[in-house]
């Protein structure tokens, strides 16, 4: 017993010496990895960094039945999913809410019984259908082998309000976790509300209040939410505070809000610009959809790619490559446009369009100053 504390006193010696050694070496490591988790590591401190700033505020990371899974906001519209119902569905935050209101609401979700009781059905180890009940936020599942067959075939059985979403049983994904958040919780931001939301952090960041500056264009009320009015249609208006900007790619900025049509021509999709790479030829833009692949719906960023040497063209032009295709948020429902390239040509009502906000100007100045 003596020798063996001796060696244990050694032993302890060597360790100590060695995590001294090592200490500076951790410590290092542990400051690199910090200043790579700012955003001024990748884009200095002009406008780039207050925008990504807004952007890495809509993910978290959580384990989730024994994963590590990045959680984004998901989407969430009123009307877009409640055309067949009676009334409309309870939205938190009718999709306007900010990171700082939204999070603690999917803590809690992602924390309660009723969503372990669901990711326990998805790691039974049987394929099955799940049936999600937006309007009354309750699921089912079925392991019934018509339905599944049915589904794989792509006949697909799902509504609107009641998306069916076959599962392998072997365990959650994260886009699993976005199905139950998005239909369940029926929590997370439209489009335009992101888009707001960055906006609003822009003029935070420069002192600027962008909700009392443009409440009187807004026609908000005394005491309600700015946010609630900043819609698509906002940046669509002719509001002497939205700038109409030719879009060519050698007149865009960051900041710069891209507005899509849809096959109506009616400009129902906003997104913004995060960064330009004059070098490389690639346009960063930022927006929160449902129809994407399933590891991208919510709040994602997306590219154009386009030849550096040839700045001049518009964003219509068809030689450029817009990274966003487009799928249905459910496998089987049917989703007009295949890219959002497409959808920004789209000649109905115009085409896409890009606008700017005229009471940022000075704040994003000061910035790239």
């Amino acid at each position: 017993m003596v020798r063996l504390l001796g060696v244990w006193k050694v032993l302890k010696r060597k360790i100590l010496g060695l995590l001294i050694i090592l200490a500076p070496y951790t410590f290092a490591q542990e400051d690199h990895l910090a200043a790579f988790s700012d955003p001024a590591f990748l884009w200095g401190n002009a406008i780039e960094r207050i925008i990504e700033e807004a952007y890495r505020k809509c993910f978290r990371t959580r384990i989730i039945d024994g994963r590590v899974m990045t959680i984004r906001l998901p989407f969430a519209m009123n009307n877009d999913r409640d055309l067949l119902l009676e009334s409309r569905m309870r939205i938190v935050a009718n999709g306007k809410g900010t990171p700082e209101v939204l999070w603690p609401i999917i803590e809690e979700i992602l924390d309660s019984r009723p969503f372990q009781e669901y990711i326990d059905v998805l790691s039974s180890g049987r394929e099955k259908v799940v049936v999600f009940d937006m309007t009354n936020q309750t699921w089912s599942s079925t392991t019934d082998l018509f339905i599944i067959t049915r589904i794989k075939a792509g006949t697909y059985r799902g509504l609107p309000h009641l998306p069916h979403v076959l599962v392998s049983g072997r365990g959650a994904l994260e886009s699993d976790v976005y199905n139950y958040l998005f239909c369940i919780g029926l929590v997370g931001l439209d489009c335009s509300a992101l888009v707001w939301n960055i906006l609003s952090y822009i003029g935070e960041q420069g002192g600027l209040d962008l909700g009392r500056v443009l409440s009187p264009f807004l026609g908000v009320p005394r005491g309600a939410d700015p946010a609630l009015y900043a819609g698509t249609s906002f940046f669509n208006s002719r509001s002497p505070q939205i700038i109409a900007v030719d879009d060519s790619i050698q007149n865009l900025r960051p900041a710069d809000v891209i507005l899509f049509r849809d096959v109506d021509g009616r400009v129902i999709h906003s997104a913004i610009i995060q960064s330009i790479d004059w070098t490389r030829g690639v346009i960063r833009y930022l927006q929160c959809t449902s129809v994407g692949l399933p590891h991208e719906r919510g709040v994602h960023d997306s590219f154009v790619y386009f030849n550096p040497a040839n700045t001049a063209i518009s964003l219509k032009d068809p030689s450029l490559n817009w990274s966003k295709k487009r799928y249905a948020a459910f496998p089987g429902e049917e989703i007009p446009f295949a890219d959002d390239g497409e959808r920004y040509r789209h000649r109905t009502g115009g085409g896409g369009r890009v606008v700017r906000m005229r009471a940022l100007l000075p704040v994003i100045e000061r910035f790239n100053r």
